[in-house]
């Protein structure tokens, strides 16, 4: 079973948009105080308090809060859902303990599980009876599962859905070493690949840190709660959209494109500690920029729909300090782009040697134990110096 999700554009009315902050308030609400609930039952009684039994109260809180009637019950449903999603990923340390949510967020978004319908560039869900415009520029392929209305900081609207598929993914083919091809990700090289090409970084934010600053600058002089304020944070949030489209889009153009070579059936990766080198304050800004996580991402999913093979290597490797000859440079800095091996004396580009070497530690995982074995006096003299 393959699951995709698709999204589209929604053009709400004046009164429909009423309706969606009505959700957005609402479920806002509801989670807040489940939060709340659960936090003074454990603190008071030790006692767990589960989103059943939170549920079984919303009748009672539609009675003392009549506004809660406006909106879809099952959306209210599956906040509470989302609140014991949020304490099993606290209590699995996959993140930290739940918070409120506040008003002034500008991730506003609500769910909905069931009855989603989309009629003639319309979208049909519970308390919309009339529909809301809807740009579908692809059929939906499957079974709806679940669908997540949501608001960005531009007061753009979206409806992500979720859909199972019934076809299953394809066969991977063998993996050879002719149709594989390794990857070097970099800062000022993007992408090196073990064929010789290199792709540019693109370098968004970059680009577009000089009106950033100017515009922000600006927001800093307006005054708290004005309308002025509000209208500079959204010049600003429009050109974090616009780095963000402009990274998206070139990431799955890549990724897209490394998984349609018909002469390459196996794409061999590293496994970068990105949590770790963010701490790295001189190369951070570069390295969020480049968005490294987003685009591994993207290859293991688009492996797994267009049946190529993944590989992936330890983050330890010396991927860019092994020579072909099987000598180990430890001396070699970031700042060098290139270095001559003194065993062999091939001077080796730095990404390239890196994008053949993670290929070859992929085809054969035990190749870092075998180097010392390859030229052992040479690595033996390597080591003393």
């Amino acid at each position: 079973m393959i699951l995709k999700t698709y999204k589209y554009r929604l053009y709400p009315t004046n009164s429909q948009q009423e309706l969606i902050e009505k959700h957005f308030d609402c479920t806002r609400f509801i989670y807040n105080l489940g939060l709340e609930k659960k936090i003074k039952a454990y603190q008071k009684d030790k006692k767990k308090l589960s989103c059943f039994d939170l549920t079984k109260e919303i009748p009672l809180l539609k009675k003392e809060n009549e506004w809660l009637k406006e909106v879809n019950a099952q959306s209210l449903q599956m906040s509470l859902r989302n609140l014991d999603n949020a304490f099993g990923s606290f209590f699995r340390k996959h993140s930290k303990f739940p918070r409120f949510k506040s008003k002034k967020d500008n991730k506003r978004s609500f769910q909905i599980p069931q009855k989603l319908e989309l009629k003639e560039n319309r979208l049909f869900i519970p308390k919309f009876r009339e529909g809301i415009k809807c740009v579908v520029d692809r059929k939906i392929e499957g079974t709806i599962k679940t669908s997540t209305l949501r608001k960005t900081p531009t007061n753009k609207y979206f409806i992500s859905i979720l859909v199972e598929c019934d076809s299953e993914f394809p066969k991977k083919k063998k993996i050879k070493e002719k149709t594989t091809v390794g990857i070097d990700l970099g800062i000022k090289t993007f992408a090196t690949l073990s064929t010789g090409e290199k792709i540019d970084n693109p370098k968004f934010l970059d680009k577009s840190l000089k009106k950033l600053k100017k515009q922000q600058r600006w927001l800093s002089r307006k005054k708290k709660g004005s309308h002025n304020r509000k209208n500079q944070i959204k010049k600003v949030a429009k050109i974090y959209e616009k780095i963000s489209n402009q990274r998206s889009n070139f990431l799955h153009n890549l990724s897209y494109r490394l998984t349609h070579e018909n002469q390459v059936d196996s794409i061999a990766i590293e496994d970068l500690n990105v949590g770790g080198m963010l701490k790295n304050h001189h190369l951070s800004k570069a390295i969020s920029d480049a968005s490294w996580s987003e685009f591994r991402r993207q290859l293991e999913f688009k492996s797994e729909w267009y049946g190529k093979n993944l590989l992936t290597i330890g983050r330890f490797q010396p991927s860019s300090k092994v020579c072909s000859c099987g000598v180990i440079n430890n001396d070699l800095k970031l700042s060098d782009r290139e270095w001559t091996c003194r065993g062999c004396g091939l001077t080796h580009d730095r990404d390239i040697l890196a994008a053949n070497n993670i290929k070859r530690f992929a085809l054969i995982p035990n190749l870092i134990n075998k180097i010392g074995k390859l030229n052992p006096e040479l690595t033996s003299t390597e080591s003393s110096q």
